[in-house]
């Protein structure tokens, strides 16, 4: 059985994708920041161990080592690593700023750092969910400040990410999940074109699947289409 670790678990497009994961027969283990959440607690109550909650804040460093000891006493090899955990924030002062590049940009790094020795063997797959409000070249907004910044910048580091580890035989998967009905605000958003369960199912495919250009980094989305960033 394949294994993946989901940040983000709790609901929205995480807790999604943690459902396409069991469907699909890996063993799961969510991230969990949200206790009093039920869902993620229902998921793993109705799949008995093929669902384990990891309690996991993502912008908080020794959160993230604890969650990789955690998951090294349950297993030796971790196949796949989604950073999906993310936030966004409607003021742009100081404080707002640094919330959301805690969570995601050095989120990510935090992430990677602690599970890279997991997954020395076994599918060597690091997937990272982004934006297009991350992409430079074809930026339209006008204000977001914080959250796209911090989609630039993550951007960036699964770039150099990618330049580091891609010789080592690891495959990444960089993906834009379009307009989704999520709770990036707190509550559920009643705008968007995407459902996190539509996206989550075109995600999942795209993690999954093996690519034959897998020395090529890109940006997907909900379409199946490339993106510059």
């Amino acid at each position: 059985m394949k294994s993946v670790f989901v940040t983000g678990a709790d609901r929205g497009v995480g807790f999604a994708l943690c459902q396409q994961f069991v469907e699909h027969g890996w063993k799961v283990y969510a991230g969990q920041f949200m206790p009093e959440w039920s869902e993620l607690k229902g998921l793993q109550e109705s799949c008995g161990e093929q669902v384990e909650m990891i309690p996991l804040d993502a912008a908080d460093t020794e959160s993230v080592r604890a969650a990789a000891d955690i998951v090294a006493k349950r297993t030796e090899s971790l196949d796949m690593l989604v950073n999906c955990a993310g936030i966004g924030g409607m003021d742009d002062d100081r404080e707002a700023m640094r919330a959301v590049f805690h969570v995601n940009t050095l989120g990510p790094i935090r992430m990677v750092e602690a599970f890279l020795p997991l997954m020395r063997t076994g599918l060597k797959r690091l997937c990272f969910v982004s934006s297009e409000a991350g992409s430079i070249s074809v930026a339209h907004r006008t204000d977001s400040f914080a959250y796209c910044m911090s989609k630039t910048a993550l951007n960036m580091e699964v770039r150099l990410m990618f330049n580091r580890l891609a010789k080592d035989g690891y495959s990444f998967r960089l993906y834009h999940p379009g307009w989704v009905r999520s709770y990036m605000m707190g509550s559920k958003s009643t705008i968007g074109n995407f459902e996190p369960e539509e996206t989550a199912a075109v995600a999942y495919a795209q993690f999954a699947e093996d690519r034959d250009w897998e020395d090529v980094l890109v940006m997907t989305d909900v379409s199946n289409e490339c993106w510059p960033f």
